[in-house]
């Protein structure tokens, strides 16, 4: 239910979750439309933002639950989609990460084996190379960037439908991963988040499948400087199949996500400090979403999009403190999609499946709009 803006404000003053400013004034318009097709309906894929300001879209699964090898780039200045060169191994779950010199790396996924198995794009060459191997095949695992240009990679699941506690550093610059100290508890369908101190906090997810599923509250932080993990804290609501996100002050939105049944899907939020591991009540969303890691984009003005698992967009505007609506509805409320961030402020989102398991091959476009 909406709370009124003197509601809103008053219970985000008690958490002391956002400064509000003046709720007068032009305000954008913004909208998501429709604005293009893939040539393969797919979810569980990777969306990145290219130098070149394309957006390479990797793999994923397709209906029925196949992996793709088959890669698109979407091209925003026209809004059109082109399939490239293919992966060498098809894979969903993956992770795909864009390295300082503009190549993407691709780590992991599943095909029907866990693998271990990397590749990178390179936009020069327009072709996948083949990078080396993880220490452990792993699916449905975190790829985080480090300050020192390595890529740390935590938790998912292993061969045996093994859940996993193991990290690992992969060097680009060697093409090696080696493994680093193991998390608190196995993770799955956790996040990964950089922090400004160059800390990664890893926030919930679960281990096991039901009726043995267990969510986690707990939090972790792994720092490279020691490689190891430590206890952050604990969420208030266990949750996994969540997002999270940096707020411009350096702190962390924990978005969604569902409980062990899957069937309790959360519109509520909640926000990390890592300066002093407080972790508050953050604004409710108008819909609840679950299936969402990774689609949640922060804007240019510090904007938060939070752009799948509903039927539509919403926005979290720091000078109010609460979501809004975006205008434009989704045809389902898809799960497991991907989004980016465009250069021109805009995000693309594509793919996903619905609730019937039927994947989309749509891609939409988030406009910022102009003032009213």
């Amino acid at each position: 239910m909406t709370q009124t803006i003197t509601q809103t404000l008053a219970a985000l003053a008690v958490a002391g979750a956002f400064t509000a400013t003046a709720l007068s004034g032009a305000k954008p318009v913004e909208s998501v439309e429709h604005v293009a097709t893939l040539r393969s309906a797919r979810a569980a894929h990777t969306a990145t933002t290219l130098p070149s300001g394309h957006v390479l879209i990797v793999g994923g699964m397709a209906t029925g639950g196949a992996s793709l090898a088959t890669v698109e780039l979407f091209d925003p200045s026209n809004n059109t989609v082109a399939q490239v060169a293919s992966l060498a191994e098809p894979r969903a779950g993956h992770t795909a990460t864009l390295l300082p010199d503009g190549r993407v790396l691709v780590t992991g996924g599943y095909n029907g084996e866990y693998l271990r198995s990397v590749e990178v794009f390179d936009p020069a060459q327009g072709r996948f190379v083949a990078a080396g191997l993880l220490a452990e095949g792993r699916s449905g695992h975190t790829a985080t960037l480090l300050p020192n240009g390595r890529i740390l990679l935590t938790g998912g699941v292993g061969p045996g439908w093994t859940f996993l506690r193991s990290a690992e550093v992969y060097d680009p610059a060697t093409g090696r991963s080696e493994s680093v100290g193991a998390m608190s508890v196995p993770r799955e369908s956790h996040t990964a988040t950089l922090l400004a101190d160059g800390r990664v906090a890893i926030i919930g997810g679960h281990r096991g499948r039901r009726p043995n599923m267990e969510v986690y509250r707990s939090m972790e932080t792994f720092s490279p400087q020691t490689g190891r993990f430590e206890a952050a804290g604990t969420l208030a609501t266990p949750r996994h199949k969540h997002d999270a996100i940096t707020l411009t002050d350096g702190r962390v939105l924990v978005i969604g996500g569902a409980d062990r049944s899957d069937r309790v899907h959360f519109a509520t939020t909640e926000i990390y400090d890592p300066r002093t591991g407080a972790i508050q009540p953050g604004p409710t969303m108008a819909s609840r979403r679950y299936k969402i890691a990774g689609t949640s984009v922060r804007l240019p003005g510090g904007q938060v999009l939070i752009t799948s698992g509903a039927r539509a967009a919403e926005l979290l505007d720091p000078g109010t403190g609460a979501f809004r609506e975006v205008r434009g509805q989704f045809p389902a409320a898809y799960r497991f999609a991907a989004a980016a961030l465009l250069r021109d402020g805009d995000v693309v989102i594509t793919g996903g499946y619905s609730d019937t398991n039927e994947n989309t091959a749509e891609v939409w476009r988030f406009r910022r709009g102009s003032p009213r």
